[in-house]
């Protein structure tokens, strides 16, 4: 089977095709290269090409006989969507209308979607499942919704099959030290501790510490980002056996506070940190924990690397040679 990953040079998206190109799918890569990094690309074919433009991506599907596509690619900043959400709302909707468009037209109908736990904004019980109201609270969480309900749509209409995955935190990088998480500026909680420790970032803040939650900072649930990748294979398998349509949360179902992970990153590398609290940012709410059992029912999916010391290990040993 071929299959096209669009943000393939990207953190997860490079992760999920090592995990294609394992279990022997042949990849093709599309990417612009705003954000993302040739040294992540660990094989497949490489394009480098625009979703914003129809006739480079018409190219694409005629070049190449695509059975699948498996969507990454979008701009990821809750705090820059909230400044310029203009921005995220023509790429995020405009790239996504675009790829569906020409899928369509070349018959391509498996589709999975790097979706967000963001489309949930404040969660009304804990933890979250799927049918949980969606309520998005950022303009970034608001395109993720949207592409799911215009997915829905496509779904009844066009006969498209799709898994859209809700990601809670990602994190960690390869354990065979291949790749991890380059992004240009750094805004995930473990990059920029460990940046820190590195002498990298000397400036570490933590974002609020007056949260209801024992030790005043916000908790949240973090995933080993080669445990996400693992699942968007299991998801491809399900489409290509005709299992239909789904939306899947993908997190650990265990909560870390931000002080936790903080003592865990000292621990691991035998550094101090040193704290600077800063107000709470728009939006921050105090726990995020994902129901993630439809995940492991549906998909057969396991997580083996999402415990927290081995995501900050496998962390550290990328951020130290990189």
């Amino acid at each position: 089977m071929k299959v096209l990953v669009t943000g393939g040079a990207g953190y997860i998206g490079s992760h999920t095709v090592k995990d294609l190109l394992q279990h022997g799918y042949e990849v093709v890569i599309v990417d612009n290269f705003s954000s993302g990094h040739r040294e992540l690309i660990c094989g497949g074919e490489v394009i480098q090409a625009d979703l914003r433009n129809k006739d480079e991506m018409e190219a694409v599907f005629r070049q190449h006989k695509i059975d699948a596509v498996l969507h990454f690619a979008a701009l990821i900043q809750v705090g820059e969507s909230y400044q310029d959400p203009q921005k995220y709302y023509l790429h995020n909707l405009f790239t996504s209308l675009n790829l569906l468009e020409i899928m369509l037209r070349h018959q391509v109908k498996n589709f999975i979607f790097s979706s967000s736990a963001a489309v949930y904004g404040p969660p009304q019980k804990i933890p979250i499942e799927e049918n949980h109201p969606l309520n998005p609270v950022n303009p970034y969480g608001m395109t993720k919704f949207m592409v799911e309900k215009i997915l829905a749509d496509y779904s009844r209409a066009y006969g498209l099959q799709y898994v859209s995955l809700r990601y809670f935190n990602a994190a960690g990088a390869d354990p065979e030290g291949q790749l991890g998480e380059l992004h240009s500026p750094e805004t995930h909680l473990i990059p920029n501790i460990l940046l820190h420790l590195l002498g990298k970032n000397p400036d570490f803040q933590v974002f609020g510490h007056d949260f209801p939650t024992p030790d005043g900072t916000a908790i949240r649930d973090y995933i080993h980002v080669t445990d996400l990748a693992r699942a968007h294979v299991l998801a491809l398998e399900k489409l290509f056996a005709g299992n239909g349509s789904q939306v899947l949360n993908l997190g650990s179902s265990r909560g870390y506070s931000v002080l936790e992970v903080i003592k865990t990153a000292e621990k691991i590398t035998g550094r101090k940190v040193t704290l600077r609290f800063a107000s709470r940012r728009l939006g921050d709410v105090p726990v995020l924990l994902a129901s993630s059992r439809l995940a492991e029912d549906w998909l057969g999916w396991e997580r083996k690397y999402s415990d927290l010391e081995t995501i900050i290990q496998t962390a550290w040993q990328w951020h130290q040679k990189h």
